[in-house]
């Protein structure tokens, strides 16, 4: 029997997708480029194209739709900061770019769930995740699991949200955010008492990325300590001696350890997706 389809728009590495993959659907995710930090990249089929250019009627095959656009905007001006605050500003004084701007991404979704099930002639349901930061200017969301929430069509029996504090990037079962303070060993190569700086994206006061990008550099890349001169990264002459370039490389905006642990905190918990799998996964296909 021919698997039920699941769209997946902004991919990223998968986190819809892996539930629905365990449901036994066939999962196929759009996203601009390849998410792959020593991962394995998407679990899918992926396609890179821009959302803002498709076309809906090319869904019509769909199951259903689940979509994480972009939150970076949204968290931004839900920080106490000075220019995150102007740019909230910006937007309140100038209502016009809110919905050509701000929300384009976020509202696309909708067109393409609307033209995916007029080409259907049926109604192809779809769930949008983003943060807390992203309902005053898109409305309130439905329900939200944990520091994830979610608009459309979201079923009314839902997974606790207390289950959302239990599932880190490790898997362990730590307290919000202290898998970036004190992460497992094993996983991830880091010590005990590592000091994070009070940063965090949804607002929550924790580091995402710093504890992340030690660890990484900790073990890359082939895996040994870096921690020359008291330094937890090392001096720049003994990791260029050992290979390893600038430590820069490990540690800017723009290194492959902090995409990686901005993707991980990004991820929809595997519980929460597979449970939407499971709510709209063709009777057909249950019973099959």
């Amino acid at each position: 029997m021919k698997k039920p389809l699941a769209i997946d728009l902004f991919c990223g590495i998968g986190g819809w997708s892996d539930g629905f993959l365990a449901e036994g659907y066939a999962c196929i995710g759009f996203d601009i480029e390849r998410h792959d930090y020593e991962t394995g990249g998407y679990p899918g089929q992926l396609v890179i194209q821009d959302v803002l250019t498709l076309y809906g009627s090319q869904f019509k095959d769909a199951a259903v739709i689940v979509a994480s656009p972009p939150c970076q905007k949204y968290s931004y001006m839900a920080m106490p900061w000075s220019r995150a605050k102007a740019m909230a500003a910006h937007y309140r004084a100038n209502p016009e770019l809110i919905e050509s701007e701000l929300n384009a991404l976020f509202r696309a979704c909708f067109r393409i769930q609307r033209e995916a099930s007029e080409a259907a002639g049926r109604y192809i349901p779809l769930v949008v995740e983003n943060v807390r930061g992203a309902r005053p200017w898109v409305g309130p969301s439905a329900w939200n699991f944990g520091s994830y929430h979610l608009w459309g069509d979201v079923p009314a029996l839902m997974p606790i949200p207390a289950m959302a504090q239990k599932f880190n990037p490790d898997g362990t079962s730590h307290g919000q955010g202290s898998w970036f303070k004190i992460a497992d060993s094993k996983q991830r190569g880091t010590r005990e008492g590592v000091k994070v700086p009070d940063f965090r994206f949804d607002g929550g006061g924790l580091s995402l990325q710093s504890a992340s990008v030690n660890a990484r550099a900790c073990r890359a890349p082939d895996r040994e300590a870096i921690k020359g001169n008291g330094s937890w990264f090392g001096n720049y002459a003994e990791m260029k001696a050992a290979g390893r370039g600038s430590a820069n490389r490990y540690t800017s905006s723009n290194s492959v350890a902090r995409k990686a642990a901005s993707a991980q905190i990004a991820k929809i918990p595997f519980p929460l997706a597979r449970h939407i799998a499971q709510v709209y996964k063709p009777e057909q296909a249950a019973v099959a």
